[in-house]
């Protein structure tokens, strides 16, 4: 098995790619099928996050880069920066992830939520799309891309 076990800040051409949801890039150890359907383990530092274009390496120099798998997810926009903003707020009083982007927002799909941010006047588009959220101001490691 392939052992991945640091993320590599510099541009280096990958062996191969891993699509992962979200949810699966938060966790630092886990057993992983890689795109082109090779079993890898990733060892990382706990508390560490992927993000879209990132690298993990081996110790031997095989370079698998991270892609945002599409996801379920409701991307919500306003007519009014005011209401972008309450909508940001009530989300995150729920402890929702929560992308945050000029003109809209984007969390995991939830027919609930959707309600409650369509009721503050925003409009709502499901769809499958990379999800990117905020890590929060106190995660370790926490760095940005800027892909759209």
């Amino acid at each position: 098995m392939i052992k991945l076990t640091h993320i590599t800040r510099t541009q280096r051409p990958e062996t191969t790619t891993l699509t992962l949801p979200w949810e699966k890039r938060t966790k630092s150890r886990q057993r992983v099928i890689l795109d082109n359907n090779d079993e890898a383990g990733l060892f990382l530092e706990r508390g560490q996050i992927l993000r879209n274009g990132d690298l993990v390496s081996s110790d031997d120099g095989f370079h698998v880069k991270i892609i945002a798998a599409r996801e379920a997810v409701s991307t919500a926009r306003a007519a009014t920066p005011r209401q972008l903003n309450l909508a940001c707020y009530h989300l995150g009083n729920r402890h929702v992830d929560l992308e945050i982007k000029d003109g809209f927002i984007r969390y995991p799909h939830d027919h609930v939520l959707d309600d409650m941010v369509m009721g503050l006047g925003l409009s709502i588009t499901v769809e499958q799309a990379p999800f990117e959220p905020e890590t929060g101001a106190y995660v370790n490691g926490h760095h940005h891309h800027h892909h759209q």
